[in-house]
């Protein structure tokens, strides 16, 4: 079995603070798996919505999930303040892979973090919920943290 390094914080361009609710705990005392993909889809729409004054429920073209996926590093849980940490591993035409992570607020540049996420956006089109090339808006801040 190969082991695959761990990404570092640096790794990650853009950093957007994120907090821990006390219900988002399990019964072992530490995130529930449903809340690092909750935190991420929050961070990633409100990072697009600062960028570019994107909103999912007007625009024409708008981004849903096709794949993602998550691997546990090290615990996190309430009462911590944290990071989701986004960067673009590759962009097409009407997708793109974000590279993501999740630590706490307290980590330096050179910490590993403490869940490492992969995230395919495709835009469709309002109307017929087809793939369609994403706005030039969101491509230019896809390409800003590349």
């Amino acid at each position: 079995m190969t082991t695959v390094p761990t990404p570092l914080v640096r790794d990650f361009p853009v950093r957007w603070p994120v907090q821990t609710r006390w219900t988002d705990n399990d019964m072992f005392g530490h995130l529930n798996n449903a809340v690092y993909y909750a935190m991420w889809d929050s961070a990633i729409n409100a990072w697009l919505a600062q960028q570019t004054g994107a909103d999912p429920m007007k625009d024409a073209a708008f981004p849903v999930v096709a794949e993602s996926s998550c691997r546990y590093v090290s615990e996190l849980g309430y009462p911590d303040d944290l990071v989701a940490g986004i960067g673009v591993e590759r962009l097409g035409s009407s997708s793109v892979t974000l590279r993501l992570a999740l630590y706490c607020a307290s980590a330096t540049d050179a910490d590993p973090v403490a869940a490492v996420g992969r995230w395919v956006h495709v835009y469709v089109d309002r109307a017929t919920r087809k793939p369609t090339p994403m706005p030039a808006s969101e491509r230019a801040a896809y390409e800003a943290i590349r």
